[in-house]
């Protein structure tokens, strides 16, 4: 077992048996020590073009002592995991000094600092093991919001920008020794995202996995991140991650954010961390929560069963963090619960799907191929007219958005995310989930990179062979989304149930049992065809789907079945009645079998009972 594996080993084995202490803010103490621009500088940035003070991670090379000397106080009041001090260790952080080169060098050479200071503190006591969190900050741009009021849809970063730069930042801080990645202060999950992908691609790359920790801020009393996030949205986000631990820092005083650091605590199912700061700034810039008031503040937190991992953020000092040790003595750690396996998304907000859930509406007219206004909106660039057509859809019930791009005359990469970065700015929209949907994966993965939520992905499937498959897959896993497969493989799509059974089975064993992808994120589409086209074979079409519907509910468990409902009316176009008589009453049986959700017009749904008797009986005949 390599050292690293043994650390891991121990960290996981401690977090079961009591309330582990991290440390308290680095910054607070680098002002203590009233450091000067020769100081930030050394004899390696003597001369270098522009002023250094203030770009406290570059203290790692220039002044390691006052680094080291910050880690040694922390460990002495008690500390069990100290942070590396590579907050804004990114290329683009450091991008403001002019100084991206040596980004994934300070995360490289913060660890080692660290690990020196920790190792040999465990060295002195070796009952009481410490450890290193390497810090892998937010960057100070973010992906979801516009720089500019005047241009909700401008991006100062993007997804790949963010993956780049996380990317190096963790290679660094693993190659110097941290013992878990701790991706902190959080301010839009679309950054976090980026960040997950990025651990996850290294950890593909090479082999060399470390557990995740995660760290949300909330910034105000409303409950919700700076991207505009719930906590449970928020959780649903980044749950792909598989994170050892969850949890917020920064931001309020505790005693304003508790309510929000509960509702994160309830909705994740891993060991869950708080990392305060001591208050606000006052007008001289000090903090006023003293350690004994912190002290009895998250006592009382600890002794309701909230705590795994605690300690201070902004403000806090050595003495504070001695003081929250103390309070956790003898206080037992939150035990690991347990959460159903039902789908989570979320948008803005939450959106589960579960046995008690009703049909799920999934919003069809932002779609270029099925609603000739919103493609002529687009071809137009009017983009404006065409979030209305988005918001209508969700005043009038869509609880996930559907939103496709496929038309010969548009680039459907370019048009998926310059609606997508607009419906980010519009919280009535974007509040829901997202379904991308394209034929073409190169456009899914450019939609999946401007989504802060839990999306699903329309779709992936066999017909190109099991390779390209499971590579789309661990893709969507990586991305944090949910998958529609369709019934579809190298012989072409399924008609009959025997076919749509096979498949379905075959991709469930393929996703599940080999490469691990959440049974409960997987919907399967098995083919909803047209009925009563005067074609013969066509006539069973409706009946097939139903079948099949029964069939994934009852052997393939916590899968779900969609499919576009429009299809099954097609032979009827131009003749609304007749087609939102044949929805609903497809619809009344598909949902009978399980059916959990299907792309419709929430706004033309016929009520099954309310149709006349003689239209819905020939109708019966017709699906039946």
């Amino acid at each position: 077992m390599s050292q690293s594996t043994s650390r891991i080993a121990q960290l996981t084995n401690a977090l079961k048996n009591r309330i582990l202490v991290i440390d308290g803010a680095m910054g607070s103490l680098i002002q203590s020590y009233k450091l000067e621009e020769a100081d930030y500088r050394g004899p390696r940035f003597a001369d270098f073009h522009t002023d250094l003070k203030g770009n406290n991670d570059l203290l790692t090379l220039t002044r390691p002592d006052v680094i080291r000397e910050i880690h040694q106080a922390y460990l002495d009041a008690g500390a069990d995991v100290i942070e590396t001090n590579t907050f804004n260790s990114t290329a683009i952080a450091q991008g403001d000094y002019d100084l991206q080169g040596i980004a994934e060098e300070l995360n490289r050479v913060g660890a080692e600092l660290a690990r020196e200071v920790a190792d040999a503190e465990t060295a002195r006591n070796p009952e009481k093991p410490r450890f290193v969190a390497g810090v892998i900050g937010p960057t100070p741009r973010t992906a979801s919001i516009s720089p500019d009021v005047n241009d909700p849809g401008a991006r100062n970063t993007n997804f790949d920008e963010l993956v780049e730069n996380y990317y190096a930042a963790t290679r660094g801080l693993i190659t110097g020794g941290a013992d878990i990645l701790m991706i902190e202060t959080i301010f839009d999950s679309l950054n976090a995202k980026a960040a997950v992908y990025a651990v996850l691609q290294y950890f593909e790359d090479t082999g060399d996995e470390r557990p995740i920790m995660i760290s949300v801020t909330f910034p105000d009393t409303s409950g919700r991140t700076l991207s505009g996030q719930t906590p449970t949205a928020f959780w649903n986000s980044i749950a792909h991650a598989k994170p050892l631990i969850i949890g917020t820092n920064c931001g309020r005083r505790f005693s304003e954010i508790r309510p929000f650091v509960e509702e994160l605590c309830e909705a994740s199912d891993c060991y869950f961390s708080g990392h305060f700061n001591a208050g606000l700034p006052n007008e001289f810039g000090e903090y006023d929560e003293t350690p004994e008031d912190m002290h009895g503040e998250l006592k009382e937190f600890a002794q309701r069963g909230f705590l795994n991992l605690v300690g201070g953020c902004c403000g806090t000092t050595p003495a504070h963090i001695k003081a929250i040790g103390e309070a956790m003595d003898g206080i037992a750690p939150r035990p690991l619960p347990t959460r159903e396996p039902i789908c989570r998304l979320s948008g803005l907000e939450p959106f589960h799907i579960d046995a008690s859930s009703l049909f799920v509406n999934v919003g069809e007219r932002c779609n270029v191929t099925g609603s000739a206004v919103f493609k002529r909106l687009i071809l137009e660039n009017d983009y404006d007219a065409a979030l209305s057509v988005a918001r209508q859809q969700v005043e009038n019930g869509a609880q996930v958005i559907d939103i496709n791009m496929d038309e010969g005359m548009l680039d459907a990469k370019h048009a998926i995310v310059t609606f997508l970065n607009l419906i980010a700015a519009e919280p009535d929209i974007c509040r829901v989930p997202i379904m991308v949907d394209s034929s073409k994966w190169d456009v899914i993965e450019a939609g999946l990179k401007c989504i802060q939520g839990k999306p699903i992905v329309n779709s992936i499937s066999m017909k190109e062979g099991e390779d390209e498959f499971r590579e789309r897959a661990r893709a969507c896993m990586k991305y944090g989304a949910a998958v529609v497969v369709m019934a579809f493989d190298e012989d072409g799509q399924a008609d009959t149930f025997a076919r749509k059974a096979e498949i379905c089975k075959r991709s469930y064993e393929i996703l599940v049992n080999e490469i691990g992808f959440p049974p409960q994120d997987i919907i399967f589409d098995p083919n909803i065809f047209a009925v009563a086209t005067g074609i013969e074979e066509h006539n069973n079409y409706a009946v097939d789907f139903i079948e099949a519907t029964a069939y994934i509910k009852k052997e393939l468990p916590f899968a779900m079945v969609s499919g576009g409902v429009s299809n099954v009316s097609f032979s009827f176009r131009g003749n609304n009645p007749v087609r939102e008589a044949i929805h609903s009453v497809f619809l009344y049986h598909a949902i009978k079998a399980g059916m959990d959700m299907g792309i419709v017009n929430a706004s033309q749904l016929a009520i099954y009972d309310d149709l006349p008797k003689e239209l819905r009986d020939h109708v019966e005949d017709v699906i039946l």
